[in-house]
């Protein structure tokens, strides 16, 4: 049974070499991320580029996801590149200080509006919440602060308000920009950092059809007001990030195992894909192996249900970008042999509003309850193979179509395989049995064992999806009269 849980890996230095691409998706690599917060258009561009060449080579589909860099919530440069701070010292955050000129009293801010988002008794913590500062005045362009929490503090680190409420908006100058990178690119999918509303959603998507540009949009949640406005953003968006650092210290790390189950949980009843980040696997950055707890975190995102798992510095910048990906395959493939992943869910309120949809409902209740050992959905946009890869089930989907786009696309999707297929031919029968024998040159079916096959009366359109096909394999090469 192949591994159903996606696994997403972050491009950057280490894995520029072709070898390690290679390696990387030998291992199990499904998506690759390219992270538009480091590195130039041209960089990016080459890099998706490459990465979809190398994966053409070995005969595998990749998909490519941008992840805008969304407002610089972050700190300057020091002098020195890092101080010290302690516990009860003063230190001033300063919006008209030279980027460059920080010390261990001051430094500059790269968000110059955080002056009227704090007040006196705020709680801002830096680098991920390692550094911990109370606001005690603000004057002009300086807040002055108290150190509650010292410790390193070096270049260009985030800033969080505990609580969350900074107003920066989600799309910048830069993003429109990335954007059309993004367009160019060819990107099948492209994250909006710190949405807030459904609003930041809906102009991601417009700007990115203005640019050309096909792909789904990824909101990461990682505002503590994305919480409080969650089921909106997952109905305007087509996959949710759980972007657990920034996200962990708005509301607290105590909160965030709980919030993130409940995630999972919301975006699969709505039918949307869902994606779990940040620091899944991050003492591999330095270590061939991973922690025990590194192991329990993934193995609990898949029993929970999300579609992938992300890998970010781990691959990026990591001595093990390949290594990581194995240890990351072994994890979920064992997590998802656990009784609790592939038990079905019933869905008994749910009405639908498409005929292609309850075609893909009815297919994962029959297959759950059938015996079928595959499921050939021919998909023109993707669509169907989505709406059943959110009913739990340890059934392959096999997204058969002729569109790379939507290859590309499903390779983000829990327990759904693209596949290369062409329909020449308006005999059904004859369809039917070139969808098996396809199964079977991939050696996921053998004679004897059930098939559904899921299509439409009308070849090449989209939403078409009106019948289920369910066929012994052996007997699909009798043609029908």
């Amino acid at each position: 049974m192949p591994r159903r849980t996606k696994i997403v890996a972050t491009l950057g230095p280490a894995t520029d070499e072709k070898q390690v691409l290679d390696d990387m998706i030998q291992a199990g690599m499904d998506v690759v991320r390219v992270n538009f917060s480091h590195g130039d258009p041209e960089e990016h561009i080459k890099r998706a580029e490459c990465v979809r060449n190398r994966a053409r080579a070995h005969g595998h589909q990749v998909g490519v996801f941008a992840d805008l860099q969304g407002p610089k919530i972050r700190i300057e440069r020091f002098q020195d590149d890092k101080v010290n701070l302690v516990k009860d010292s003063h230190f001033t955050l300063d919006t008209a200080l030279d980027p460059t000129a920080g010390t261990s009293e001051r430094v500059g801010l790269a968000y110059k509006e955080l002056p009227n988002d704090v007040n006196r008794g705020d709680t801002l913590l830096l680098d991920d919440g390692r550094l911990v500062l109370w606001v005690e005045e603000v004057v002009g362009t300086e807040i002055k602060c108290r150190v509650v929490v010292g410790g390193q503090l070096s270049n260009n680190k985030g800033i969080n308000r505990m609580g969350g409420g900074l107003s920066a908006t989600a799309i910048t100058d830069k993003d429109r920009h990335d954007i059309q990178v993004a367009a160019k690119m060819s990107a099948d999918y492209v994250a909006v950092s710190f949405p807030r509303s459904a609003d930041d959603i809906n102009l991601a998507r417009e700007l990115l059809r203005e640019a050309g540009g096909h792909g789904g949009i990824v909101a990461k949640i990682e505002r503590a007001e994305a919480i409080d406005a969650l089921e909106d953003i997952i109905e305007a968006t087509d996959v949710v990030m759980i972007a657990r650092g920034d996200l962990g210290v708005e509301i607290g790390d105590a909160e965030l195992p709980a919030v993130q189950k409940r995630i999972i949980q919301v975006a699969r009843s709505m039918d949307r894909v869902v994606i779990t980040a940040t620091q899944m696997m991050q003492s591999m950055i330095e270590s061939p192996i991973p922690t025990r707890a590194e192991v329990f975190d993934v193995a609990n995102a898949v029993i929970d249900g999300t579609d992938a798992v992300m890998l970010s510095a781990e691959t990026a910048t990591g001595k093990y970008p390949a290594k990581v990906i194995e240890a990351m395959d072994r994890i979920c493939a064992g997590a998802e042999r656990q009784r609790a992943t592939v038990a079905a869910e019933r869905r008994t309120q749910v009405r639908f509003s498409r005929v292609d949809e309850a075609i893909a409902k009815a297919t994962m209740y029959t297959a759950n309850h059938l015996g079928v050992k595959a499921i050939a959905a021919l998909t023109e946009s993707g669509a169907t193979p989505l709406w059943m890869s959110r009913i739990s089930s340890g059934i392959p989907i096999f997204a058969l179509t002729r569109h790379v786009e939507t290859r590309r696309k499903v390779t983000l999707y829990r327990g759904v395989y693209p596949v290369s297929f062409d329909v020449t031919t308006t005999d059904h029968p004859q369809v039917n049995k070139e969808a098996i024998d396809e199964l079977m040159r991939r050696g996921a079916v053998r004679d004897g064992d059930l098939v559904i096959i899921t299509k439409g009366d009308l070849a090449g359109v989209l939403g078409g999806t009106n019948a289920m096909k369910i066929i012994r394999v052996g007997e699909h090469e009798i043609v029908e009269q």
